[in-house]
């Protein structure tokens, strides 16, 4: 089993993060795939949110997410099927760090990225693993510009 976790600050509140990653048709500006939106969120919940299942192209192939939770403090979301990984399951949580007394200070959000998945048995478990973190790593890092050049 492959685990992956990964921080970044983001000067945004927890929930314009959450809202620009629930914006799923948007994400290739982050994630190295195109994303279609093929199921809106289940009646009552925030928009993009729980029920979603959006379509993931990328390196010739496609496959399905689905959201299953997301609010103020997290975002979690799984592969449908065992294709391109098995057993997948994504969870972003939102941590603010604003403890700061002073009400000029910019909002930060922590933002911790959690993978578990297994791997197809012909590809090393290493190998995937930094795939995979090298990805998210380079995702969440194009995120942080995007609010930085936001604020300016």
């Amino acid at each position: 089993m492959i685990s992956i976790s990964v921080k970044q600050n983001i000067a945004a509140k927890p929930s314009q993060v959450r809202d620009i990653l629930l914006e799923h048709e948007h994400l290739c500006r982050f994630f190295n795939a195109r994303f279609l939106l093929i199921k809106a969120q289940n009646e009552g919940q925030i928009s993009g949110g729980t029920g979603s299942i959006r379509q993931i192209s990328m390196l010739g192939g496609k496959f399905q997410e689905r959201i299953i939770s997301a609010d103020d403090k997290q975002i979690s979301y799984q592969i449908i099927g065992d294709k391109p990984v098995a057993q997948h399951r994504g969870d972003i949580y939102f941590h603010s760090n604003n403890n700061s007394p002073e009400p000029s200070t910019a909002p930060i959000t922590e933002i911790t990225y959690n993978i578990s998945c297994k791997g197809p048995w012909w590809v090393p478990e290493f190998i995937l693993g930094y795939l995979i973190k090298k990805d998210i790593t380079q995702a969440l890092k194009k995120l942080a510009s995007h609010f930085k050049s936001a604020a300016l």
